[in-house]
């Protein structure tokens, strides 16, 4: 988070700098920045562009959250053009034809001076004199160089305005989308916790009422994985063995209850060191395969690999179908549907996901990307 900032920091500190170079690279008088104070005209540019980023970041994080965001059109619009009165009048109030140098020496309007007319007639002709100024050229070249000068003061605050409200705009566009994403997945999370219960404890209840001896095992495996639910799982990211770990106490609990009567195969390969996974991502394949893949009486068949290579992940589940009692709270397919939107969610693009559900068996394969 601190590093997220320094670098926010930085990149800002750079585009300032990046933004206050522009008048010394695109001025014909100035090629460094000593020249400013020599030359008029570049003066103002920069004294123009100096005045323009604190309007930006005044526009930014004030003016448009205050005023255009909630709708008052009038006072925003109303400020922005009187900050752009002052940014205009600014660099012309301070830097004028007559303005003077700490040394006395007045500002230079232009890097280009003609070269001193010689004393006397050049060799073998005579010395002419210029023409005459035509009446009026003076005024007229002033007054348009005038209007170039407000031309292009307009074009650079229009520039960082616009600039400026775009971007704010993209920001709480952004902002308003990571926070229904982060609602609609509070709300998928907040499915599983309950889901996770009834079919945990409808285990735990088989238990009991067969008298097993393994039932105290049992309640140890749920208070580990409840553990995992409650604490670790309302993370954004957990770490990837801690995911597989869950996996393994449900896959155990499972054992408890069935035994050796179910041919079942759970295997993982790779590294898992300093991956990390959307918790509770995989758990409903897993659940789906003992729900509808046990039956003593039926050839049942449950195989489960990972495979992590190169921070990706390959998970596939198979069962044989077979004849199940179907409880009320797993009908509608309410884990598998809810991983499908949480994946879409979490992993655009990063993912992909094949469901092949035929008569006589069912599979998942999900390749996902991980984040180290």
């Amino acid at each position: 988070m601190m590093k997220g900032k320094i670098s926010q920091v930085l990149i800002h500190i750079a585009g300032c700098i990046t933004f206050l170079a522009l008048p010394i690279v695109f001025s014909p008088d100035a090629n460094s920045i000593v020249d400013l104070w020599r030359y008029a005209p570049a003066l103002k540019d920069f004294l123009l562009y100096l005045a323009l980023i604190p309007f930006f970041y005044f526009n930014f994080f004030w003016l448009i959250p205050t005023f255009y965001f909630k709708r008052k059109y009038a006072a925003f619009f109303l400020i922005s053009f009187l900050c752009f009165i002052i940014i205009v009048f600014l660099p012309n109030s301070i830097i004028n034809e007559r303005q003077e140098l700490p040394d006395g020496r007045p500002l230079e309007h232009s890097a280009y001076r003609p070269e001193p007319m010689p004393d006397g007639p050049p060799p073998g002709g005579e010395f002419r004199k210029p023409p005459p100024p035509i009446p009026g050229q003076r005024q007229e070249n002033a007054s348009h160089s005038l209007l170039l000068d407000v031309s292009h003061q307009v074009f650079l605050f229009l520039a960082v305005f616009f600039f400026s409200l775009i971007l704010r705009i993209s920001n709480r566009w952004k902002q308003t989308e990571k926070e229904k994403l982060n609602a609609e997945l509070s709300y998928l999370k907040a499915q599983i916790n309950p889901h996770f219960l009834f079919n945990t404890l409808n285990t735990i209840y088989s238990l009991a009422i067969d008298k097993s001896d393994q039932t105290p095992a049992a309640v140890i495996k749920l208070s580990g994985m409840m553990r995992y639910v409650i604490s670790d799982a309302g993370h954004h990211l957990v770490s990837l063995s801690k995911e597989i770990e869950y996996l393994q106490n449900y896959i155990e609990l499972q054992k408890i209850r069935f035994g050796d009567s179910v041919p079942l195969s759970f295997k993982v390969n790779g590294i898992l060191a300093g991956e990390q996974i959307a918790p509770l991502i995989l758990i409903s394949f897993v659940e789906n395969a003992f729900k509808h893949g046990i039956n003593a009486s039926e050839d049942s068949d449950i195989r489960i690999t990972i495979d992590i290579t190169a921070h990706q992940l390959n998970f596939t589940a198979f069962n044989n179908k077979v004849t199940v009692k179907e409880m009320p709270e797993d009908r509608g397919g309410l884990g598998i549907e809810n991983t499908k939107q949480r994946l879409q969610l979490l992993y655009p693009g990063r993912h992909t996901l094949e469901i092949t559900d035929n008569p006589h068996y069912f599979s998942v394969s999900l390749l996902l990307k991980l984040i180290g």
